[in-house]
């Protein structure tokens, strides 16, 4: 089969497309047959060796993918087998080819396409446990720092339908600002959280998607008893005396926070990866897709998140 390893961590040039065995699903696991794969800014960072010792060289790249179930390990049920699934790999899945557990696959609706189910299949849940992480509610105002993935784009949609007062978004074009206005967006900044006069000062949530040097600007826009969420480094780490700002204003009791799906139990996760994937065939939640490109251009896919010129998510075919 057909897949994509990290040759070497760094710049996209690190990833080679190479010819590999099938994997073969070990007990617990199913095989799928590959027909969407999701390029998601967790890639990037794995990519980049920015989670030191947690990955080799080598591996297959790729945490999410769509496709047909062909194979069951032991302890699966058989009645899995030809059924479409979205599924969580973890590794492995920018590939032909991948593995998954069972108990990290859900069955699609019949009308929702492979490509858009992992455009939404991870970032949704994401998007709506992180919300109620940050204990969202009725009234408050959100901003969504590096609203344009597709985390943030759902974010934004489900901030909105709970009820927020201002959703504010940091993106780096007027085009891309329009486009998340569609979306429920009520204010559009800058990257740096400057550029919109009307913008609320202060926010109640903010959930960041970026991280990296400007952690600490954002930590100064939380109001009183504000909360910050961060759901993804892709900016890379906050400097190392970030929780100074926090400390700095002592008097307001604000809350900075990370999350991670890994949290959720799979039980609650499925409950809302399948409610979310039927919202979307009704159009009530969109899977926003950037580009859909053969997995050979990996590398390509790789670049334009580098350069951050990605709105919504890139999409892999074999």
């Amino acid at each position: 089969m057909r897949a994509v390893t990290i040759r070497s961590f760094g710049d996209p040039d690190g990833l080679e497309l190479l010819d590999l065995a099938s994997p073969e699903p070990s007990p617990g696991e199913v095989s799928v047959r590959v027909e969407a794969i999701g390029v998601g800014g967790v890639d990037a960072v794995i990519r980049r060796g920015s989670i030191g010792g947690s990955f080799s060289e080598g591996i297959v790249l790729g945490s999410e993918v769509a496709g047909i179930v062909t194979a069951v390990g032991d302890g699966v049920d058989s009645s899995w087998v030809g059924t479409r699934v979205w599924a969580f790999t973890g590794i492995g899945g920018y590939a032909e080819q991948a593995v998954a557990r069972v108990d990290d696959i859900v069955a699609l609706p019949d009308t929702l396409s492979s490509v858009d189910a992992v455009a939404l299949g991870s970032a949704g849940p994401v998007a709506h446990f992180a919300l109620a992480h940050a204990h969202l509610a009725r009234g408050e105002t959100v901003l969504v720092r590096g609203a344009a993935g597709s985390i943030g784009i759902a974010a934004v949609e489900l901030a909105r339908k709970a009820g927020a007062a201002a959703v504010a978004v940091t993106t780096s074009s007027a085009e891309r600002g329009e486009r998340l206005r569609g979306f429920g967006a009520t204010h559009v900044l800058e990257r740096d959280g400057t550029g919109d006069d009307s913008a609320p000062r202060d926010f109640d949530v903010i959930l960041d998607v970026v991280a990296g040097p400007a952690t600490p600007l954002f930590i100064e826009r939380l109001a009183p008893n504000g909360r910050m969420v961060i759901v993804g480094i892709v900016g890379g780490y906050p400097p190392a005396d970030f929780g100074t700002g926090l400390l700095a204003r002592f008097q307001r009791s604000l809350t900075l926070s990370t999350f991670s799906l890994d949290t959720v139990s799979r039980a609650e996760l499925h409950r809302v990866r399948s409610a979310q994937l039927e919202a979307a065939t009704r159009g009530e939640l969109h899977a926003v897709v950037h580009d859909v490109l053969d997995l050979a251009a990996a590398v390509d896919a790789h670049r334009s998140m580098d350069a951050g010129a990605v709105f919504g998510r890139i999409v892999l075919t074999p």
